[in-house]
C-alpha cells in the first residue's frame, strides 16, 4: 500500500532506478535520556531587525532548559545567500550574533529559497565548518537524536516551488546540483520515504524551509502539500517544523495526529499580514513578530514553547506516547 502511495507521489516525475540513502548524523541525549533544542528561522540580518535581540532571549532560554543543539529553518543569510565561503555576512549575521555561552552547540540548517538566490555551494561547504564549527548544512539529511528517542528528516523544499523556476522574477537561483529537477525531486522523494519506513525513532520530526500548512503571508505550499504531506501521514511524522512565514504558528490536524509548527521570526516579521484558516479548531496560535521556538523531549513526552522577543512564552503544547514493548 505504501509502495503503491509513493508511485502515485511520482506520477510525472522521472523515475530512475536506484536510490541513495540520505546522509545521517547522531547527536546524544543527555545523561537522563532527556533532549532539548531551539529552532529559528529567517534571521540573518547581520543583526538588524531585531535578530540580536531574539538572539539574546534564545540564549537565556538555551541555558535554562540546558539545549542540545539549535535547528534553522532556512533563509540563513538576506536577501540573496552567500556569494561564496569568504562572504563576511557568514560571521555578520552568525557567528557574531550568536554568541551566548547556551549557543555554542551544533546547528544542523537546511537552505531556503533565499539561501538559493546566493552560492549554494557556499553554505554546504566545509569550509564553513572550519571557520564555525557549529555550522552544518546540507540539502537534505537525517539526524538520529538519542539515539532512537528522535529521528529528524531534513529535506530540501525549495526546489519543490515550480514559481522559483516559471516566474523567478528578478531573482536568479542557483540550481547547481538541482537540474534536471525532475530526477532530483523524485530522488529525494523515494530517499524521505524510504528512511521513515525503516525508521523505529518514537518521534519522527520532519524539518524543511517552507510551509505545508499557515495562514501567514506566503500560505500553504501545495507542492508540498501534494508531494511530501501523504509520506509524512502515512509513517505518521509526529511534528513538521518549518520557516518562510515570518511567524510563529501552530496548527494542529483533523487528517491526522501531525503538528505544524512555523519558527520563521529569526528577524524581519510582517506585522498583521495574516489570513483566515478554514477550520478554527486547527488553528492553534499564530503570532506575527519575531521569536523562535523550544522543543524538550523524552521518550514518552514533548514539550513545547514559543518565545517573543522579549522571551515570554506565548504558546506552550505537550503531547506523549506510551512506550510499546516487544514480549
Amino acid at each position: 500500500m505504501k509502495l503503491k502511495l509513493v508511485l502515485t507521489l511520482i506520477v510525472g516525475l522521472f523515475v530512475v532506478s536506484c536510490v541513495a540513502e540520505l546522509q545521517r548524523f547522531e547527536h546524544a541525549a543527555k545523561p537522563d535520556g532527556s533532549l532539548s533544542f531551539l529552532v529559528v528561522g529567517d534571521w540573518g540580518r547581520r543583526g538588524l531587525y531585531n535578530q540580536s535581540r531574539v538572539s539574546r532571549q534564545m540564549g537565556i532560554i538555551g541555558e535554562e532548559i540546558d539545549i542540545d543543539f539549535i535547528i534553522s529553518t532556512g533563509d540563513n543569510f538576506y536577501d540573496n545567500g552567500l556569494t561564496g565561503v569568504h562572504d563576511p555576512a557568514f560571521h555578520e549575521s552568525f557567528t557574531d550574533i550568536y554568541t551566548a555561552p547556551s549557543l555554542q552547540k551544533q546547528w544542523y540548517t537546511v537552505l531556503g529559497n533565499h539561501d538559493y538566490r546566493g552560492n549554494v555551494e557556499a553554505q554546504l561547504s566545509p569550509i564553513l565548518r572550519k571557520m564555525d564549527s557549529r555550522w552544518l548544512c546540507l540539502r537534505s539529511f537525517i539526524l538520529n537524536a538519542g539515539p532512537e528517542m528522535a529521528e529528524f528528516f531534513f529535506v530540501d523544499t525549495t526546489p519543490f516551488v515550480s514559481k522559483y523556476f516559471i516566474e523567478p522574477k528578478d531573482h536568479v537561483y542557483d540550481w547547481k546540483g538541482i537540474l534536471p529537477r525532475n530526477n532530483y525531486l523524485n530522488n529525494l522523494l523515494m530517499e524521505v520515504e524510504s528512511a521513515l519506513r525503516e525508521s523505529s525513532a518514537v518521534w519522527k520530526i520532519v524539518v524543511g524551509h517552507h510551509t505545508i500548512k499557515s495562514v501567514g503571508h506566503h500560505g500553504n505550499t501545495d507542492e508540498l502539500a501534494i508531494h511530501l504531506l501523504p509520506l509524512l501521514q502515512a509513517y505518521e511524522v509526529d511534528l513538521y517544523i518549518n520557516g518562510h512565514d515570518h511567524c510563529l504558528q501552530h496548527i494542529s490536524s483533523s487528517e491526522s495526529g501531525i503538528q505544524f509548527m512555523t519558527s520563521g521570526g529569526g528577524s524581519k516579521a510582517w506585522k498583521g499580514d495574516v489570513g483566515t484558516w478554514s477550520n478554527p479548531q486547527e488553528m492553534k496560535f499564530y503570532h506575527d513578530g519575531q521569536g523562535f521556538m523550544s522543543v524538550e523531549m523524552t521518550q514518552t513526552e514533548v514539550d513545547i514553547k514559543f518565545y517573543d522577543v522579549f522571551g515570554t512564552v506565548l504558546h506552550k503544547w505537550t503531547t506523549s506516547k506510551q512506550l510499546s514493548f516487544a514480549i
